[in-house]
């Protein structure tokens, strides 16, 4: 595994938020936070200073919001993970937030050993979307399937609603790609911050609810399904 530490940059226009954050994430070795910014403006800045990996965004700030940064930092630095973080969960922020190029979406209540753990997936490629949001975001996004800016956001949000179809949670959807991809135990293990066992457990969940076999049944179900 990488041991160099993600570099994080924290984007919030509460001091009480965002200094909480920084010691709470701070504290995890395989994170370091590289900045702090009170609204967009700053944000872009301490992305051409520091080249955080990942960048954790509010979106209601003054001078700058987090849609308009995040556009602006996926179109200057393509490579950098953005997540936003909110306590809205008006479709609107969502929609604007996937389309301006955001990886993630949560909600400012995630508990922060869940907040590490995405940040970490989102760093290793992998994207995050609330299936409750993903489930609002398809039924009204399909009325505005002339806006092409949203399709690939929503293309994803399908897929999720989709795997939502067989009750599987967010970390066993993450599993059940990391099979279609291939990967062992161990390798899913490392790659999702999790133990073997846990990853048994979820893989065995998995199974049952999908109603397979084994890894080759699961996997061939769920691209069949469009769950992929």
């Amino acid at each position: 595994m990488n041991t160099t530490p993600l570099k994080l940059l924290l984007v919030d226009d509460q001091d009480l938020i965002r200094e909480s954050l920084h010691i709470v994430l701070d504290m995890d070795p395989d994170i370091h936070v590289v900045g702090l910014a009170e609204n967009g403006h700053i944000a872009l800045k301490q992305c051409e200073e520091q080249q955080p990996d990942v960048v954790l965004m509010d979106i209601h700030m003054p001078v700058m919001d987090g849609v308009e940064a995040t556009r602006q930092i996926k179109a200057t630095w393509p490579q950098i993970r953005v997540i936003i973080l909110t306590t809205f969960q008006e479709i609107s922020y969502v929609v604007d937030a996937l389309g301006a190029g955001a990886e993630g979406y949560l909600l400012k209540a995630i508990h922060p050993k869940d907040l590490a753990a995405g940040i970490k997936w989102v760093h290793q490629g992998g994207t995050l979307i609330p299936q409750d949001i993903a489930r609002m975001l398809v039924q009204q996004a399909r009325g505005a399937a002339d806006n092409t800016s949203q399709g690939a956001g929503v293309k994803a949000l399908e897929e999720q609603v989709r795997a939502d179809t067989y009750g599987l949670s967010e970390r066993e959807v993450q599993v059940l790609h990391c099979i279609a991809d291939g990967l062992n135990n161990r390798e899913i293990a490392e790659k999702l911050f999790l133990s073997e066992g846990t990853v048994k457990n979820y893989i065995s969940s998995i199974y049952s609810k999908m109603d397979v076999r084994d890894r080759v049944q699961a996997s061939k179900k769920a691209h069949e399904e469009g769950m992929l």
